[in-house]
């Protein structure tokens, strides 16, 4: 429990550092989008490429821990789309409002993840979270992608147009180039690996004081349903199946406690973009972004105590 406090509390000061930074104006807006612009497309791919292609997979149980993210989310998924028309007739909860709901009770903020596992257990942990990068980022995106053209009330798009946007996602194309470098690529020449390391290193500072940039503690003077049920979801219920299923999977040990983290820490602050892109409900994006990123800090210490034997 200690240890799990140790790693978290770095984690959670870098996300007050940039609540401070924007709260007191020491980073404007316009400075804020082009360190999340830059974090998007630059630093985060080639993290994800870097972690990808030089993670040991044989090493770690890849189908015990990526087949219980990925049949966790689609659980999830089911689990909260029908729970679609009772949101709307009971707690009118809109189209817009209920891509943020589906939003927060699946997405996985991966700067979090990395942090936490990597701190706990060094280059297994991170190879382990990199197994999770492979499993739940591209199948996320195209869940979100789905949910935002079905119930944001968008113009009707082209299947071209979502083809595209979902393939030149920095997201998805730094996961397929890490894993072709990984599975059929002979090992990059050294100045190139340590370009594309050092890049990747800012990616962790840059993307949690960009989770800071975005907490608006105003924003819970009186949560409601929404914000309630996507904490339950997510924080709780998220991670108790996927520790379920991986225990049937055969996975044990400090190989639990990664998936744990995965599956337990807050919603991506790239759900918050998203959201403003396409039309989605931004201002209850950010509500339950907030809510979450703050009580991850005590759910994600009680789970493990209470989950890992």
């Amino acid at each position: 429990m200690s240890a799990v406090f140790a790693s978290l509390i770095p984690t959670f000061l870098i996300i007050a550092t940039g609540w401070l930074c924007r709260a007191t104006g020491f980073v404007n807006d316009q400075q804020w989008v082009g360190i999340e612009r830059g974090t998007y497309v630059i630093f985060f791919p080639a993290l994800i490429i870097d972690t990808l292609s030089r993670a040991d997979l044989t090493s770690v149980p890849v189908l015990g821990v990526g087949g219980a993210l990925v049949g966790a989310i689609l659980g999830m998924s089911v689990l909260v789309l029908a729970l679609r028309p009772l949101l709307e007739s009971r707690f009118g909860i809109d189209g817009p409002s209920f891509t943020s709901v589906f939003q927060g009770s699946t997405r996985w903020n991966t700067f979090v993840g990395l942090a936490v596992a990597g701190s706990l257990f060094g280059q297994r942990g991170i190879a382990l979270i990199a197994v999770a990068i492979a499993a739940m980022v591209p199948l996320l995106n195209l869940l979100a992608f789905y949910v935002f053209i079905r119930y944001a009330g968008q113009p009707k798009r082209s299947p071209w147009d979502i083809l595209r946007s979902f393939v030149t996602n920095p997201f998805i194309w730094s996961c397929a180039v890490g894993l072709a470098l990984n599975l059929l690529a002979p090992p990059l020449p050294e100045p190139l690996a340590n370009y594309i390391e050092i890049i990747g290193r800012a990616a962790l500072a840059a993307g949690l004081l960009i989770v800071g940039a975005g907490l608006d503690i105003r924003r819970l003077a009186r949560p409601g349903i929404p914000h309630v049920l996507t904490c339950g979801l997510k924080l709780v219920l998220l991670p108790v199946t996927a520790v379920a299923l991986a225990q049937y999977l055969g996975v044990r040990g400090d190989d639990i406690v990664v998936t744990i983290i995965a599956a337990s820490v807050p919603t991506a602050s790239a759900a918050y973009v998203l959201a403003r892109q396409m039309g989605g409900n931004a201002a209850l994006m950010a509500e339950i972004l907030t809510l979450q990123t703050l009580l991850a800090l005590v759910s994600m210490p009680l789970l493990i105590a209470v989950l890992v034997e």
